[in-house]
């Protein structure tokens, strides 16, 4: 299995690969599944890149947001 610094290697070349005009690329996830991107999904594909940058710097996704007003009870 690829390394999370490769997986985003691969993630930023298909990205690349997309927005400099190729019509679909294809990439490993981590459960080694391959997947297709396409123009139409390249915001999934940037979303997947965040996520792996995410998890390499050992940040966790919220999982609770509090808001805090001046209004209200």
């Amino acid at each position: 299995m690829a390394t999370l610094a490769e997986q985003i290697a691969e993630a930023e070349a298909a990205y690349h690969a997309l927005q400099t005009g190729k019509a679909v690329v294809e990439v490993q996830d981590s459960n080694g599944e391959r997947v297709r991107y396409s123009q139409a999904n390249a915001g999934r594909l940037a979303a997947y890149i965040a996520e792996l940058k995410r998890r390499i710097a050992g940040a966790a996704r919220p999982t609770t947001i509090l808001f805090r007003t001046s209004k209200g009870i």
